[in-house]
């Protein structure tokens, strides 16, 4: 896995850098684990906009990734690492011993013909799937479940990994890779290691296009818009002083806007 440059050719090409994507295994999806993708460009039911620059984008089949591992004690083998365009890191094909297949997030070390398997008497290696009660404290994890049976919801894009920091009776506390301190039921599961992909934060894309191939519409400065359309917009050249506000007023820019009184007693650790 590495980062890739152009013969600047064109302007745009001489900032792009792109995967050379050796570690890619296959080129094709598992057709059995895809099914199609709709977009709806952030608009409700009525039509409405409902969050600004989505629209567009290249078409995309969905990969059906395996977020909860709920084949227990069965051993199965990576067959493949694939691209998923719809997520920052890589995927695995495993296939169980039974014949059934799956995609995973593919961790750091997780290679073609290695074995991973979901059970809390798992070896503590890359890929394997254990409830927190049965993972050491220290371990690096991802994948991490905030409700039983839920599937995984924290530390999955690229490069990402969680730490367990400590064990209580009930709870484990999980440091995310935000830095802040989490309760996590023990008997919720994770997956070993750090995700994989870890160059992903270093790609530049060069070009407006390659944002508008991922579905990203422009964004346009409010200062550059009229007085009607912007609380910044407006004035004889460039105006100073404004605090940065979204077009109906909200701070934005380091104004809090979390209010979710019921799992406030699960952050241990602010991330901030």
């Amino acid at each position: 896995m590495g980062i890739k440059t152009y013969n600047p050719r064109s302007h745009a090409l001489r900032q792009v850098t792109g995967f050379d994507f050796k570690e890619i295994t296959k080129a094709r999806p598992e057709k059995s684990l895809t099914e199609p993708m709709k977009r709806s460009s952030a608009r409700n039911n009525t039509g409405a906009i409902t969050m600004r620059h989505f629209g567009g984008g290249h078409k995309r089949r969905y990969r059906l990734v395996d977020f909860k591992r709920t084949k227990i004690d069965v051993p199965a083998k990576v067959a493949a690492i694939e691209y998923d365009p719809n997520r920052t890191s890589r995927i695995a094909l495993i296939v169980y011993a039974d014949g059934t297949k799956a995609y995973i997030v593919a961790p750091i070390g997780l290679n073609v013909g290695d074995t991973v398997i979901s059970s809390e008497k798992a070896d503590i290696k890359p890929g394997n799937a254990l409830p927190l009660y049965a993972i050491p404290v220290g371990t690096t994890i991802h994948n991490v479940e905030v409700r039983p049976g839920k599937g995984a919801q924290l530390a999955r894009g690229a490069g990402v990994g969680a730490v367990l920091v400590s064990k209580e009776e009930k709870y484990c506390q999980v440091r995310l890779p935000s830095g802040e301190v989490k309760l996590v039921l023990s008997v919720c599961k994770a997956s070993v290691g750090q995700v994989g992909n870890t160059d992903n934060e270093n790609i530049s894309l060069g070009k407006a296009g390659r944002s508008r191939w991922r579905g990203i519409r422009p964004g346009v400065r409010g200062m550059a818009m009229n007085p009607i359309d912007h609380p910044l917009g407006g004035g004889e050249g460039v105006g100073k002083g404004h605090h940065p506000v979204t077009p109906w007023g909200q701070p934005c820019k380091g104004y809090k806007t979390r209010h979710n009184k019921r799992t406030d007693s699960s952050i241990v650790k602010r991330r901030k």
